[in-house]
């Protein structure tokens, strides 16, 4: 994607989500993208430091002079450690 600068917010925005979602090293569909002028807001969960990383390095080749701040929170996935008390 090249620099977009007449592009409307929301469109540089889908094409920031688009980009997520068909790249193999994301192919992330739970990302949220928001887009202010020459910034990008990005929130959502992931399952792992690698995938936020991946996502960081997919919107920077996507649109490198954006400036990003990734709120991506990381939620682990694994099964739990012990039982659960259900009183």
């Amino acid at each position: 994607m090249a620099e977009q600068s007449g592009t409307a917010p929301h469109d540089r925005a889908a094409e920031l989500h688009r980009a997520l979602a068909e790249d193999p090293r994301t192919s992330e569909l739970g990302v949220t993208v928001t887009m202010r002028g020459e910034q990008v807001h990005l929130s959502g969960t992931v399952v792992s430091a690698e995938r936020k990383a991946e996502i960081d390095m997919v919107v920077h080749e996507a649109e490198p002079g954006l400036r990003v701040t990734n709120d991506v929170q990381i939620v682990s996935a694994a099964e739990p450690t012990g039982a659960e008390d259900i009183r």
